[in-house]
Parts: structure tokens; sequence; C-alpha cells
């Protein structure tokens, strides 16, 4: 009667391991969707020196999940989510380290891009 009383109870003890381990595998599913916007802004770039400032600095905003800086057009564009950040709070970003940006345009966020240093076409720099 104890041998079977101890069978139960590790059964119950594994059924239970089981569902607890379950629910780490399952909790990233229902985690909340990352709301991916991208701002284009005017900034004043004078140098790849200006480029790798913002790239060093802003990548580092709560948020930002990538940044292409475009020294021919002088633009700089933030890929961000805007669950964790928004417009003004970057815009405030590039305030503080000496690189006053406006807004060029803004719009929703399409297909990942995929990773490069530097367009040798463009010299524009991305993050990756």
């Amino acid at each position: 009667m104890r041998d079977q009383l101890s069978v139960f109870r590790n059964q119950i003890i594994g059924v239970l391991l089981l569902a607890l381990c379950s629910l780490f595998f399952v909790q990233p599913a229902f985690a909340a969707k990352a709301d991916k916007q991208v701002v284009v802004l005017s900034c004043d770039l004078h140098c790849q020196g200006c480029c790798d400032k913002i790239m060093k600095n802003i990548a580092f905003e709560k948020g930002v999940k990538d940044i292409v800086c475009d020294l021919k057009t002088k633009t700089v564009t933030v890929t961000y989510d805007a669950n964790k950040t928004d417009v003004p709070t970057l815009l405030k970003a590039f305030d503080k380290i000496g690189k006053p940006a406006k807004v060029k345009e803004q719009a929703e966020a399409q297909k990942p891009k995929e990773a490069s240093s530097t367009d040798a076409n463009t010299g524009a720099s991305q993050l990756q």
C-alpha cells in the first residue's frame, strides 16, 4: 500500500513539474507584440563622425530597434517599439547629444531589413 502511495505521489509531482515547465515555454507566446514604428528625422550631419555619434548613443535609447544614418540626405531613420518609446522622447535624445532633429516623415514598420554595416552606394550607416 505504501509503495502504491509513493508511486502515486511521484506521478503527481512529475505532472506538476511538467505543468510548471510548460508555463515558462508558453509564456513568450502570450507576451505583448512589439508595435514597430519608423520615423525619418532630418538632422544636421556633417561627417561620418556625426553618424557614429548618433548610432552609438541613440541605439541605447529604450525601444530603439534599428537606426539608419544617411549622410547624403542628412536623415536618420529610426525603427522603434511604440510600446516603449515615442517620437518626442527620441527627439529629446537627439537634443541631448547635441544633434537636434526634426520629423521628416513617420510610418509603420514593414518587413525587417537585412543587416549591413554601411551601404557603399548611398553612404548610409545602419545599426545591426
